[in-house]
């Protein structure tokens, strides 16, 4: 067995592509166009599972637009996405200049949650040793839930 995709149905796909793939780095991998049942399905890869996704179809995030639907409410039983990066600071910061809510910063300099467009939950985690605390991020309240 092994771990291909998690769907989360957006209601904005342009919003949704601007925040994975311009602030988050993701890569479009491939699209589904499907007019008679009224949908678009987006793959998406995180920054180090591109060649992977691209020669195995897995990892992946798939983004279901369904174009009849114009919102979702909070209560889908679902948790979150949660991925490494390279350097916390720097994307949450790039996050915050984009006027995403960091819900939880990274204040050990290890992990952080940001929300997307859609309100689904994404763990940010430091790739190896955590980053020692620096500000702003150390004093940095909670915002929300995550």
């Amino acid at each position: 067995m092994r771990y291909l995709h998690t769907m989360i149905r957006v209601s904005d796909l342009e919003q949704s592509l601007e925040f994975f793939c311009n602030l988050l780095g993701f890569t479009e991998i491939g699209r589904v166009e499907n007019g008679k049942g009224r949908y678009t399905l987006v793959f998406i890869a995180a920054p180090h599972d591109v060649e992977s996704a691209r020669r195995h179809k897995a990892p992946m995030v798939e983004l279901t637009y369904n174009w009849d639907e114009h919102g979702y409410g909070d209560g889908r039983n679902f948790g979150h996405l949660a991925y490494r990066v390279d350097d916390i600071y720097a994307l949450c910061g790039k996050l915050m200049q984009a006027g995403i809510t960091i819900n939880r910063p990274p204040r050990d300099g290890h992990m952080a949650f940001v929300r997307s467009p859609d309100n689904i939950s994404i763990e940010l985690l430091q790739e190896g040793a955590s980053l020692p605390p620096r500000e702003p991020w150390a004093s940095m309240p909670n915002a929300g839930t995550w």
